[in-house]
């Protein structure tokens, strides 16, 4: 692959990553009070780790041949979708307004979540 292609890959995958996580934080607002919990970021994070997973799973004897799927889906779309720095932010808002409680359990849930989703899929590799 050149790096024009490998650059376009990542590009168009975090671009629609990034829609995908956007969405994802838009619908999770009607759904649930965005003030108490970050619900959009964990789903949006967990999503990613099972497309992560997924893809790895599906592709597993194929990434070497299609390098593509690295690039746009792994690389670019997960990368997109995923955010640690979001995550991190809305934990430490939590702290700030008494919530620790809260933020204890995003912490949890958040990588429990992330690391069962992908073992899953990582263990059958």
């Amino acid at each position: 692959m050149s790096n024009l292609a490998i650059v376009a890959c990542v590009f168009l995958g975090g671009g629609f990553g990034s829609l995908a996580r956007f969405g994802v934080g838009k619908i999770s607002l009607n759904l649930y009070d965005a003030g108490k919990f970050p619900l959009g970021t964990l789903l949006s994070n967990t999503l990613a780790c099972l497309i992560l997973g997924l893809t790895l799973y599906i592709f597993k004897d194929k990434l070497g041949a299609n390098e593509w799927i690295k690039y746009l889906v792994i690389i670019g779309f997960c990368g997109g979708f995923s955010t640690f720095s979001t995550f991190s932010f809305e934990t430490i808002q939590l702290v700030q307004n008494g919530n620790i409680g809260l933020a204890i359990a995003n912490i949890f849930v958040s990588l429990m979540l992330g690391f069962c989703v992908l073992w899953v899929f990582m263990r059958t590799i």
